[in-house]
């Protein structure tokens, strides 16, 4: 039972992106008077590749692949909709067992509890088609530890097809590695497996409560200085295996963080801003940090196509922008894909569970009646004018 599983295991099928994230049935209760809501589509997986995709487009939809496991217990209208996508999305049916389900439970500022209702099944690098091997991009949301055997057992496999000649077309370099901490092992006593999976991974993105709480604090802040020193004790110890990666700290309704060696640095605010004269369209944050990592590897794989091309389109003519871009380097390769990144997270957070793709005139892919492009611009031209206001620079980065 797939979707596109012949067409993943095709060698030399190009993959841009593919998550070790797990596919969960959400329960989901929050704080204050919203309702709970039980068996919805979620899980890491999933947000990631919504992320992904949306970035990807239709046209490059099927480069967008994942494992999505299917117990006895599995509704066929979500398989409906995940089949809408349009994705790389290989789904292996158990009917032996259930499928993997969790509780999630919010409290005061944003701060999520977890556990698992089901036994989890989570997916190890030996279960990637070669097709998944050779992807661009990889998404983890692990501990430290099964980082690194993530990392090392891909290397390993994309080594051992290498030597077989089993290599597709332009896929012989280093993929791109996004790793999520996972939450539970944020603490003081994971700090040196902290470091030294960071060295292993080219982007790796904490939230600013999952961060503190990795050095035993409430949270982090920028303009705190003990935290921006934390900030360059993580750079000084390297991410990646050049140390030259980065380090994104993910702050909910305050937007991202963005750090690098050479005194890079880079704020955006998030997709919705508030507004006292309006409702906040933010129903449930849920998934939001999953999708905005599925986007950012995306569009670190996006250059020359149209998303990457709207961007620059906006800010072509801002110096700010143009200095951001010499200081990043690559081309603002990690700018570009962080915009694509926060503009994914903006529709993610506004209902619970996953966004609707529709479709309209002339076929046009809409999220939540949207398309991604057009939103994609509106926060491109908002940004370009919060950057000419209020330029960033990041001196505590120096020294």
């Amino acid at each position: 039972m797939a979707d596109s599983e012949s067409a993943i295991n095709r060698p030399g099928n190009g993959v841009d992106f593919c998550t070790l994230g797990m596919f969960i049935l959400d329960d989901i209760e929050f704080e204050g008077p919203t309702p709970p809501v039980y068996g919805i589509l979620g899980g890491a997986a999933s947000y990631a590749v919504i992320g992904a995709r949306m970035v990807a487009g239709k046209e490059h939809g099927k480069a967008i692949s994942w494992i999505l496991d299917v117990g006895s217990d599995f509704p066929q209208g979500m398989l409906d909709v995940i089949h809408s996508w349009g994705t790389g999305c290989v789904i292996r049916e158990d009917k032996s067992r259930l499928t993997t389900r969790a509780w999630n439970g919010y409290g005061p500022n944003e701060k999520r509890d977890f556990k698992y209702l089901t036994p989890k099944l989570r997916l190890e690098p030996y279960m990637l088609s070669d097709a998944q091997v050779f992807s661009r991009t990889f998404h983890m949301v692990c501990s430290a530890e099964r980082c690194i055997h993530i990392v090392e057992e891909i290397l390993r496999r994309r080594q051992e097809l290498q030597q077989k000649g089993d290599v597709p077309p332009l896929r012989s370099g280093r993929p791109i590695f996004v790793w999520e901490p996972v939450p539970d092992r944020c603490t003081p006593e994971e700090q040196d497996k902290f470091f030294a999976a960071s060295r292993m991974v080219d982007v790796v993105s904490p939230n600013e409560l999952e961060l503190g709480m990795m050095f035993g604090r409430q949270g982090w802040k920028e303009t705190r200085v003990e935290d921006q020193e934390l900030v360059k004790t993580i750079l000084q110890s390297g991410i990646g295996p050049e140390g030259n990666g980065v380090l994104v700290i993910r702050a909910g309704k305050d937007g991202s963080y963005s750090y690098s060696r050479n005194h890079k640095g880079l704020w955006l605010p998030a997709y919705h801003q508030p507004n006292p004269d309006q409702r906040s369209p933010v129903v449930d944050p849920t998934g939001a940090g999953n999708s905005f990592l599925g986007a950012l590897a995306q569009g670190m794989v996006s250059e020359g196509r149209e998303p990457i091309q709207v961007i620059e389109s906006v800010l072509e003519s801002s110096d700010t922008w143009k200095q951001i871009i010499h200081t990043w380097g690559n081309n603002g390769q990690v700018p570009k894909a962080l915009i694509c990144a926060t503009t994914a997270a903006g529709f993610v957070v506004e209902q619970i569970g996953v966004p609707s793709l529709t479709r309209g005139e002339g076929e046009k892919e809409l999220w939540n009646g949207t398309e991604f492009t057009e939103r994609l611009r509106i926060y491109t031209q908002r940004l370009c004018r919060t950057l000419e206001e209020s330029p960033q620079t990041h001196d505590w980065l120096i020294g």
